[in-house]
């Protein structure tokens, strides 16, 4: 199958004040239908810029993305919004969750704003299934403020993947979360990849996280320093990737 993402010689620069910032120099990669990817590297590596190309939020300086057969490099803001909205989910640090809606209604939300009734049929049925694998069963009325840290992150999860979008983006999902709650969140989006075939791209400064990857794009300095294959592992062990790692320098 050809790749659902593939960038090419992604450069993007930034201006601030009299001097031009280049977040990314030169990025070429691809990512295939159903895989996990984890863009690892430290602050300011550019992970996060070449997140937020990948799914539309922000246009390259050159290069391109091509998403689904398509060039999503200059997209009208209205065309943006429609791939945002239809075929992209994102998974952010915050929660962003509307304190006054329960669990079902946070998660039904794109269906809300879309003039949808997720009361029945196939969208009821899809927020049953999504509060199923986040293992918030149960808990559906709660409001935010009735749930721990990694429970609303785990909403937040859910409602990322009750549109069924083609690829989910996550852009340090457990940054505000302890090591324990984190797993339960990179638990629920290997699921969502091992037995349903989401593709997931995962942004991390963590090797514990980015091992939960079939594949890590190691970034330092706007540039890939090295593409890592650990292949689809139940048990998630950080140790090949650490020892790679350790022989980059890093």
């Amino acid at each position: 199958m050809p790749p659902i993402i593939e960038v090419h010689d992604l450069t993007k620069q930034f201006e601030l004040g009299q001097s031009t910032v280049e977040a990314l120099k030169g990025v070429s990669l691809a990512v295939q239908p159903g895989e996990f990817v984890a863009l690892m590297g430290p602050s300011g590596s550019g992970k996060s810029t070449l997140l937020q190309l990948l799914g539309g939020l922000d246009q390259p300086t050159t290069g391109s993305v091509v998403f689904e057969g398509v060039d999503i490099s200059h997209l009208s803001d209205d065309a943006a919004t429609r791939l945002r909205r239809e075929r992209t989910g994102f998974v952010f640090q915050a929660f962003n969750l509307i304190p006054l809606l329960d669990v079902r209604e946070n998660i039904a939300l794109p269906f809300t704003i879309a003039g949808q009734d997720a009361t029945r049929g196939e969208l009821r049925d899809r927020i049953r299934d999504v509060i199923d694998l986040v293992e918030l069963t149960g808990k559906e009325r709660h409001r935010p403020d009735q749930l721990s840290a990694g429970e609303q992150q785990r909403v937040a999860v859910a409602r990322a993947l009750v549109t069924r979008p083609s690829v989910l983006l996550a852009d340090e999902p457990t940054g505000n979360l302890d090591y324990t709650t984190g797993g339960e969140i990179l638990d629920a989006l290997w699921k969502s990849c091992d037995a349903a075939g989401q593709t997931i791209v995962l942004v991390t400064h963590d090797a514990r996280a980015a091992a939960y990857a079939d594949r890590v794009f190691v970034i330092g300095d706007g540039r890939i320093r090295d593409d890592i294959a650990l292949g689809r592992r139940p048990d998630h062990s950080a140790a090949p990737l650490i020892a790679r790692l350790a022989q980059l320098g890093l």
